[in-house]
């Protein structure tokens, strides 16, 4: 979609969906491996001997997870600016 004015329903939607693809992936990878990390910190404590290894691996996962989701806002806001640059050049 380049190009558009963003003046119909139909574009914004458009444009919406767009977006809504942009950093898709990191999204999901970054909210499952959040999950997965509150899972293993809140699990290790009932891990017995491996306790630690299990919360530091849950702490290390939730860091990756941020992490990644992190990365996915960057990445719609880099796109986001650079559409509305588009836009702005295209209606002079």
């Amino acid at each position: 979609m380049t190009g558009s004015d963003l003046q119909t329903d139909a574009k914004i939607a458009a444009y919406r969906a767009e977006m809504r693809a942009v950093g898709r992936t990191q999204r999901l990878a970054g909210f499952g491996l959040v999950l997965l990390g509150a899972i293993l910190v809140w699990g290790g404590t009932q891990a017995g001997g491996l306790a630690e290894i299990v919360q530091m691996a849950g702490y290390g996962a939730l860091a990756a997870g941020w992490a990644l989701m992190l990365a996915a806002i960057f990445l719609r806001t880099r796109h986001h600016r650079r559409r509305m640059a588009e836009l702005s050049e295209g209606g002079r």
